[in-house]
């Protein structure tokens, strides 16, 4: 029997869906059968298990990414740092939020992070972005309401760890049809995570 290597940094995977999802996206199906064999885990929010259709407020979507991160290591014997967290709109977000709030993470994932509400710049979605203290992949289209190109750039220097931007040309927030680009982009930056 070969002994697990401890070198590699990211050894599990959480990945959240957007508001209007569930962890049946197929995107995030898409990312799970990418980045196999290591272990993932799909999440979906109380409320979608609830069968609600609006989410519930963000002090309860972050503790349930908490509480799923510890099963994940429980389960597996890893850290925190171990787990490379995010996902799509609003389960990117709450991922980024709860690592600011002192998550431990090997990283994230956001994948058309929602800055601000369409056509509503002035109610940005940032407060948390200068206690992120883990590297993070932004993936958004060119033509995202939710952030557009030199919003979220300008955004994310307030980031302490390192950012890196990969943008989806002529893409809007849903990222409609680039799951093989955005598998492409976020496998690539995982092996570049070791």
């Amino acid at each position: 029997m070969s002994e697990a290597r401890t070198d590699v940094r990211v050894r599990a995977v959480l990945l959240a869906p957007g508001a209007g999802s569930s962890a049946d996206h197929h995107t995030l199906v898409a990312l799970e059968a990418a980045l196999a064999p290591l272990p993932c885990v799909r999440l979906d929010f109380p409320y979608r298990l609830a069968g609600r259709r609006f989410p519930d407020r963000a002090p309860v979507l972050v503790a349930h990414i908490v509480e799923a991160v510890e099963a994940l290591c429980a389960q597996h014997g890893l850290r925190q740092d171990q787990v490379l967290l995010g996902g799509r709109s609003m389960g990117g977000r709450m991922c980024s939020m709860a690592v600011a709030e002192g998550l431990g993470a090997a990283g994230l994932v956001l994948l058309g992070y929602p800055l601000h509400p369409p056509r509503k710049p002035e109610q940005l979605r940032t407060a948390h972005f200068g206690a992120i203290g883990v590297p993070c992949l932004f993936v958004s289209g060119t033509r995202d309401d939710f952030a557009t190109v030199e919003e979220l750039t300008m955004a994310t220097a307030a980031i302490p760890a390192p950012v890196t931007h990969r943008w989806i040309e002529n893409a809007r927030h849903d990222l409609d049809r680039c799951d093989d680009r955005l598998v492409e982009l976020v496998t690539g930056w995982v092996a570049e995570l070791g």
